[in-house]
């Protein structure tokens, strides 16, 4: 292990990053709190500062991944496409495999320009988690609670509210409806075989209600779908805290673009629409597996400095106040205040790996494979 590598391991520079995220977040959201008088006088510009101070956000995340752990991205896709990026409204479908596909996401969003913009159909109780829920909330995220019934006038008003949206927004949807296990597919695949489905073996049955739904909703705005099909070399299986501890990780991103006239207007027939792009999607997949490469030209996206040169500004302003503060308590030589700074550190120790926790595969929460086989698309 190198020098660099032996520093990014260390937990204590871990929690500094961990410190800063936390800190600057909740500090972000009091500021997005306050721009709520915007919305009845001006909601275009209220929806343009919050948009950056989202950014200011995610892009600490994206930092971990392209500068800390120097992650590499490749797309598999052609130029013409790469040039409509962050130049129009889509929807973008990616697979749901990986702890941090949202983040190889993410990071496509920043290099492009629409990372404080991008949007997604997230499940309501990530309203509850501090930082994340919090600033999705200003940004006029859509909650759903994955029943229709009780999610349909909430995601229509949602949806439609987007309509007028002044930044151009990747619209970000998980059309599998939970991240991808042996035992949700074996599941998954039984709802197929009843429905008398081809059979998927790297994806979940896709959930076509949310895809129907968002497009119905969006049409006239979003001018097209990208579909992205995620994987990482040598079978790699990368985690948010494999990122934090440094570790370096390849991804592949396949990319086709579908102009939204080409998708059927009627709701089954773009439902059968989406169940057939799944079928591709898993030829994708297969061809992954047996060649280690998706087909098609590659391109190779450059990192921008912004995400660095941010979370430095944030780091400076908190981590000196920090560090000067803890050299005053260990000099005081107080054993009271000793402890009570230990206990801060135990603490936020403990709330950032909850955070990290929240993406984790074996901790989604997701009561998927109790109740697919009794939904209905």
């Amino acid at each position: 292990m190198g020098v660099v590598a032996w520093l990014k391991s260390l937990f204590v520079l871990q929690l500094l990053i961990g410190f800063v995220f936390v800190v600057s977040g909740l500090i972000i959201n009091f500021i997005q709190l306050c721009t709520c008088v915007l919305w009845p006088i001006d909601k275009q510009l209220y929806r343009k500062i919050n948009t950056r101070l989202s950014y200011s956000l995610w892009s600490q995340l994206v930092m971990l991944l392209e500068w800390w752990s120097g992650t590499e991205c490749t797309l598999y896709t052609d130029q013409a496409t790469v040039d409509k990026f962050g130049k129009e409204h889509v929807i973008i479908i990616l697979n749901h495999n990986y702890e941090i596909d949202f983040l190889c996401g993410w990071t496509m969003c920043e290099r492009y320009g629409v990372l404080g913009s991008s949007k997604v159909l997230a499940k309501h109780e990530l309203l509850k988690v501090p930082l994340i829920g919090w600033t999705w909330y200003f940004l006029e995220i859509v909650f759903c609670k994955r029943k229709w019934e009780e999610d349909r006038d909430t995601v229509f008003s949602g949806l439609n509210r987007l309509r007028d949206y002044p930044e151009y927004m990747w619209f970000l949807l998980y059309c599998e409806g939970t991240r991808f296990t042996e035992k949700k597919h074996q599941i998954s695949m039984q709802v197929a075989e009843s429905k008398g489905l081809p059979k998927l073996k790297y994806h979940l049955l896709p959930r076509t209600k949310g895809f129907t739904t968002t497009l119905q909703c969006l049409k006239g705005t979003v001018k097209a779908v990208y579909d992205v099909t995620l994987n990482f070399k040598d079978k790699q299986n990368p985690t948010l805290l494999g990122i934090v501890s440094g570790k370096k990780y390849k991804a592949d991103m396949s990319i086709r673009r579908f102009p939204v006239e080409e998708i059927p207007d009627d709701e089954k027939e773009c439902a059968n629409w989406l169940h057939k792009l799944y079928q591709e999607k898993d030829a994708l997949q297969e061809h992954y597996e047996k060649e280690g490469s998706f087909p098609g030209p590659t391109i190779i996206p450059k990192r921008r400095v912004w995400t660095l040169l941010n979370f430095l500004f944030w780091a400076t302003l908190l981590l000196s106040p920090l560090i000067n503060f803890a050299w005053d308590v260990f000099v005081s030589g107080s054993p009271l205040l000793i402890i009570g700074f230990m206990i801060f550190l135990i603490v936020a120790s403990v709330a950032v790996r909850r955070l990290i926790g929240v993406t984790e595969v074996n901790k989604t929460g997701s009561s998927y494979g109790n109740v697919e086989a009794k939904k209905e698309n």
